[in-house]
């Protein structure tokens, strides 16, 4: 552990790497790869520090999630019978995922950090394809009052859509890095009309798994108030941010600068595994 971790150093790492991250988020996404390694960097070797970085990390980006479903209620309430579906998944396999991070012990999860960041590096890397499936997939015409968009097809995938979105929140109540990205592609079977209409019921279904997961670390005491305050606060001004920012930025430029930073740290985490752990 850094000699000041615990001191007010801390925050000239963590501040600005959460706005950062709230800037990238509002933008393309992407912002845990910012702030998670920070944070293990700054708990450095404090008992379960990878857990508490993970549950600090979580509850400081957490309220970007939410305001970002108020950005979207008109089409939430276009979409309200997806929601209900779609809600109990999310809250089973955040609460889930949350709950073995807390559990199991900071071994397992520190072994999974490589492949987790490497994941939603590779998550990123397709999400230009992904969004242009969801596109070419969706059906003309938009949602009915129902919450359904009156396609037939839709409701083929009714079942399957709950099951990957059970997946999807236990990955999102884990780590959580990419989660968008993922029910970008699930999202894309229900044909839902058009990407705001997507965007609107991913946002949502985020904003669930998250604070649910929230819940899950403020009860087990994993989260590092003192860090995840100041983080809050820097990652929500940092998300106004990008969203005033975001006509004016290249979103093909601040992705490629977050695969950049997630293979750099894909690459590290896993040196650091297999290599100096053996030195």
């Amino acid at each position: 552990m850094h000699s000041w971790s615990t001191g007010w150093q801390a925050y000239l790492v963590l501040c600005p790497a959460a706005l950062v991250a709230g800037a990238i988020n509002s933008v393309a996404g992407g912002g845990t790869l910012i702030t998670f390694p920070a944070l293990i960097w700054i708990l450095g070797g404090t008992p379960n520090a990878a857990i508490i970085a993970n549950a600090t990390n979580t509850v400081s980006l957490c309220p970007g999630a939410l305001s970002g479903t108020w950005g979207y209620r008109r089409e939430l309430r276009e979409l309200w019978g997806w929601v209900r579906w779609l809600a109990l998944p999310s809250l089973i396999g955040g609460v889930a995922g949350a709950y073995i991070v807390v559990i199991a012990p900071e071994s397992s999860f520190k072994a999974m950090i490589p492949w987790l960041i490497g994941l939603a590096t590779v998550l990123f890397v397709l999400q230009p394809r992904l969004t242009l499936a969801m596109t070419a997939g969706a059906a003309p015409g938009g949602a009915t009052e129902d919450g359904s968009t009156g396609d037939v097809r839709s409701r083929r995938y009714l079942w399957l859509v709950f099951g990957l979105q059970l997946l999807i929140g236990f990955y999102g109540g884990y780590f959580g890095a990419g989660l968008g990205i993922l029910m970008l592609s699930t999202l894309s079977l229900l044909h839902l009309g058009n990407i705001h209409h997507v965007n609107g019921l991913k946002t949502a279904l985020a904003g669930m798994i998250n604070g649910i997961a929230v819940v899950v670390f403020v009860i087990s005491d994993n989260v590092n108030w003192k860090l995840a305050v100041p983080m809050l606060l820097s990652a929500s001004f940092g998300g106004w941010l990008g969203a005033a920012l975001a006509r004016k930025m290249d979103r093909t430029v601040v992705r490629r600068i977050v695969i950049a930073i997630g293979i750099v740290l894909t690459t590290w985490y896993f040196a650091q595994q297999w290599f100096f752990a053996k030195s």
